[in-house]
């Protein structure tokens, strides 16, 4: 059967994930290869003290993604998709958006980005014993109920970006538990009741009294069946009416959900990281961990096992901001670089640099940093008068600190709560260029990590995967479905931590740890 056949029947499978600063779709076909992608670049504003993206910009930005991939499909196939085996919707997740009873957005998005929740995640971890970070939707809640914010008397319900866009296309108001437990803590497929109940009291006290069952998208497992696209929903997602009403809609899943499944992560003992705008490290527990830790959200796989989780807010916007610097002075020069071309010079001369950054130390954080105590965002670097500066030297610190806030994060897990992990795979925007972030990761780590030929198709094939898994599995648990059917033959290339490298980043470490402290008695 052809490509055109499959399409035509329905045999295909479509992902779409909103990420910080690309929307992208992936389609694949029934091999779970991709047949076709699209993407609309975006970016978040920050306005009134708040990281946002307007109800415009997610609207015009999903249909204008979902018009690439149409129009690519059309250019390769000759034809028009107009229906799907199955699809789903995945974003960024955690953040806020809050809703009347007529569907109507109370107050500008507020993404994971911002870190305006401080007191709220504080009295939220005190009183629950677990860590509710800053990001998640229930902080943000909290945190509104505190300030005594205009628009909580007359919220109805709150959502997460891919709850909301599935909402859109399907009118059920729900998620999958991966995106769930970033919401509130989960237990099993549902919400701790013991939390809820908790929480419930604290804010009644606090004259917000509403169930949390009554405000919070319902949870959903990997591959439940039931959603499907409306009419409505058909059109929103594809204004030029080809698109048909009636295809499955998989349950919505966040960017860490759709991560673990693009890198075959959801087996206890096995973890991947992500790096894109931000980054963020999971790995699948074996047991629940002994200590409370603001560093580390305890979250769960697509199908509800626990996983740690370190998030940090930066990854690899400072460092995209020096390549397109450099890209705009080749041009300047009449010498006009590939963008691909310009990243893999960058990166690899990096390579050739003294492991230690020859002095060199960067700092990448364009926003607050949590894991690393740091309210506000202060992108910079230093070197000491007796360092070696140079192209590749530069570019290896910016690279070190893409991932060191992470690194800081992850040896808690390693030294203080003894988790093993027999497998990393790597996958997003900074492993595109081969060998070169993860073996600079494997080296900071000391253990070997790995990149799968699909590590820049990231989330959005991770959502078209499970897709797929709700068609085809029939009752077939995730790990195994994965393992046996969709990684099976996956070209995977792994790195190796090096002795040179290791010693290297230390050094590199104990500089970057040094300017934190020195900052703290710092003004900027």
């Amino acid at each position: 059967m052809t490509v055109k056949d499959k399409i035509l029947q329905g045999r295909t499978y479509l992902g779409i994930e909103l990420g910080s600063t690309r929307i992208k779709a992936v389609l694949i076909d029934d091999s779970f290869s991709v047949i076709a992608s699209g993407s609309k670049q975006w970016e978040n504003r920050f306005e009134n003290g708040c990281w946002t993206y307007s109800l415009d910009d997610i609207h015009g930005g999903i249909q204008a993604c979902y018009k690439d991939l149409a129009e690519n499909v059309k250019a390769q196939y000759g034809i028009y998709p107009e229906t799907y085996g199955a699809m789903g919707i995945s974003a960024m997740m955690h953040g806020y958006m809050a809703f009347d009873k007529n569907d109507k957005l109370l107050v500008p998005f507020r993404t994971w980005r911002n870190t305006m929740t401080a007191q709220a995640a504080g009295e939220l971890t005190k009183l629950l014993g677990f860590n509710i970070p800053q990001r998640w939707s229930i902080a943000h809640l909290y945190q509104a109920v505190l300030n005594k914010e205009a628009h909580v008397p007359y919220i109805a319900y709150i959502n997460t970006l891919a709850g909301y866009v599935h909402k859109r296309l399907t009118d059920r108001f729900e998620v999958g538990v991966g995106e769930a437990s970033g919401i509130f803590p989960v237990e099993g497929i549902g919400y701790k009741k013991e939390y809820c109940e908790l929480t419930e009291k604290s804010l009644a006290e606090k004259g917000f009294d509403h169930k949390l069952k009554d405000i919070l998208p319902a949870v959903r497992n990997a591959g439940e069946k039931g959603a499907v696209l409306t009419e409505e929903g058909a059109k929103f997602l594809d204004p030029e009416g080809r698109l048909k009403a009636g295809v499955p809609v998989c349950p919505p899943e966040g960017d860490a959900g759709t991560g673990m499944v693009a890198t075959d992560s959801v087996l206890k003992k096995t973890g991947n990281i992500s790096a894109g705008t931000s980054i963020f490290a999971m790995l699948v527990l074996e047991k629940p961990l002994n200590g409370v830790y603001e560093e580390i959200d305890v979250v769960t796989t697509p199908d509800g096992s626990p996983v740690a989780m370190v998030h940090c807010n930066n990854c690899c916007s400072e460092l995209d901001a020096w390549v397109n610097m450099f890209g705009e002075f080749a041009k300047l020069t009449g010498n006009e670089i590939d963008k691909s071309r310009l990243y893999e010079t960058l990166y690899k001369n990096a390579m050739t640099a003294d492991s230690s950054c020859g002095g060199v130390t960067a700092y990448n954080c364009l926003s607050g940093e949590p894991v690393i105590k740091l309210d506000e965002g202060r992108p910079m670097y230093f070197r000491t008068p007796d360092s070696t500066l140079t192209l590749g030297s530069f570019f290896r610190a910016q690279l070190y600190s893409s991932f060191t806030a992470l690194k800081i994060g992850m040896d808690i897990l390693f030294d203080k709560e003894q988790v093993k992990a027999e497998k990393i795979t790597g996958h997003g925007g900074l492993f595109k260029v081969s060998g070169v972030a993860s073996q600079l990761m494997a080296d900071a780590l000391s253990t070997p990590v790995s990149v799968m030929k699909t590590a820049g198709e990231g989330g959005a094939w991770g959502m078209a995967i499970l897709a797929a898994y709700m068609e085809l599995s029939n009752g077939e648990k995730l790990a195994d479905f994965l393992d046996k059917k969709v990684f099976a033959d996956m070209e995977v290339t792994t790195s190796q931590p090096e002795q040179t490298g290791s010693e290297g980043y230390k050094k590199f470490l104990k500089r970057y740890k040094k300017g934190l402290a020195a900052e703290k008695n710092a003004q900027f």
